[in-house]
């Protein structure tokens, strides 16, 4: 059977222009946490980071982009601060499905920190039509994933940050991974946050005939990287079934758009940090 490529394309335009996530924006309801001082941990530089392919330079993993102690002291660092639930009016109102806890800073330091310890050299090589990358988006999300918590379909869309600057990827850094995570620790002194190994929770992105072209599982430490935009793919984070994920991202496009991190809590929960690359001719 032959699909049809102009009606699925058409119908996946549709889809995207309904379903376009564009938290990169901070809302008056982040101010509080946007203006919140914090100490950030340091990090250390990385000279070594490889790049793990899944679909050409459009979707990419970098191992051990935090090691085991820093993902543990961002965790600590934005509980301190505190999170607040993030919903959604649902797919029915042109919304992607949102379950969550959200951290959101404006940091343009914390960007540059993040940005220079390593992810710089690797986008050395990378160019989106003629731009190089030139940083992070200092708007910065963490996210907190309990069991039960999911990210419904959707596409991430592009910020503009003026000056020429403009995001095209994101990037999604997990603070806690699965049972066969292998982070490295820089510490055997550091407590993990989690009470139980984190199961579920895995980003997965599909194709326009709503194929999957890639699962990716939570592993500590773990940055995650796909462009945004106009070629941004559909894509989800799955249920957390046991345990919890935090994750960190950043959104990029000659320069990162923003940042999302998820952290454990005292229940099960997945924890990551998430932010936007920028770029610029």
């Amino acid at each position: 059977m032959v699909k049809n490529s102009s009606a699925s394309m058409a119908e996946a335009g549709t889809r995207k222009r309904k379903m376009v996530d564009r938290s990169g924006t901070i809302t008056s309801a982040d101010n509080k946490k946007a203006t919140a001082v914090a100490k950030w941990p340091s990090l250390k530089p990385k000279l070594d980071l490889h790049i793990t392919r899944l679909q050409d330079n459009d979707l990419f993993t970098v191992q051990n982009f935090f090691t085991s102690a820093e993902s543990k002291a961002f965790i600590k660092t934005a509980e301190s601060i505190g999170f607040e639930h993030q919903g959604s009016l649902g797919p029915t109102k042109g919304e992607a499905y949102r379950d969550n806890d959200r951290l959101s800073v404006y940091d343009p330091k914390l960007a540059d920190t993040v940005w220079q310890s390593g992810l710089s050299l690797l986008f050395s090589d990378i160019k989106i039509r003629g731009k190089v990358a030139v940083g992070l988006n200092p708007n910065i999300r963490f996210y907190r994933y309990k069991v039960g918590q999911r990210f419904g379909r959707h596409f991430d869309g592009s910020v503009d940050l003026g000056e020429g600057k403009r995001t095209h990827f994101t990037l999604l850094i997990y603070l806690l991974g699965g049972p066969e995570s292998k982070g490295k620790s820089d510490s055997s002194n550091l407590k993990d946050s989690a009470s139980e190994p984190l199961v579920g929770g895995e980003t997965v992105f599909y194709d326009s005939w709503n194929e999957i072209v890639a699962e990716v599982a939570p592993a500590e430490g773990m940055a995650l990287l796909h462009i945004h935009g106009d070629k941004c793919m559909l894509h989800e984070g799955r249920n957390v079934s046991k345990g919890i994920n935090f994750d960190s991202i950043v959104l990029p496009k000659v320069r990162v758009r923003s940042c999302f991190i998820t952290f454990p809590c005292f229940g099960d929960s997945i924890f990551l940090v998430l932010a936007g690359l920028a770029f610029k001719v």
